[in-house]
């Protein structure tokens, strides 16, 4: 006799992060949410399939990388600063590389154990702190900073997702 399937809890139903004030902690249990669906819909693909474009579409590898990297940059304004030449020079990286998948995993995963370090600083501040984002200085707030980091994330976890299952379909 098999013992029954564990159902799937989502994160904002764990009951973890309640040190966090709700909103920030909507942010944290995003990025949980986004590993663990990367981390599902990407097991099992091969490193060449991360790294194609089927029907044309981008690769799994590009949003791993700009998801990884796009929060850092978001995080970046919610803490009222401008991206560094560091940072601008990386954006221009996203579209290329051969990491393995388990590299591209690592390199979301340290993303998101640092954003969430950065949130649980930000998560007290008044969320209606203005914040300018980019040359322009376009204006934002710090509570807008980091809902985007959650719903910008969440954005490319669903085209990941997505490219994974054509991937899959493509096989057959």
């Amino acid at each position: 006799m098999s013992s029954p399937a564990v159902p799937y809890i989502e994160p904002w139903m764990r009951g973890t992060h309640t040190e966090v004030p709700a909103a920030a902690r909507a942010v944290l249990h995003a990025l949980d949410l986004a590993l663990d669906d990367l981390t599902r819909w990407t097991t099992g693909l091969s490193d060449a399939e991360v790294h194609s474009h089927p029907l044309g579409l981008p690769s799994v590898a590009f949003h791993l990388r700009h998801i990884a990297r796009s929060v850092d940059r978001i995080l970046s304004y919610a803490e009222g600063n401008q991206l560094t030449a560091d940072q601008l020079a990386v954006l221009k990286t996203e579209q290329t590389g051969d990491e393995t998948l388990a590299a591209l995993m690592a390199e979301v995963e340290a993303s998101f154990s640092n954003a969430a370090e950065r949130v649980r600083v930000l998560a007290t501040a008044d969320f209606e702190t203005f914040r300018g984002i980019g040359r322009k200085l376009m204006p934002a707030s710090l509570g807008g900073a980091l809902i985007h980091v959650a719903d910008h994330t969440q954005r490319h976890v669903g085209q990941v997702v997505t490219t994974a299952k054509v991937l899959v379909a493509l096989r057959c």
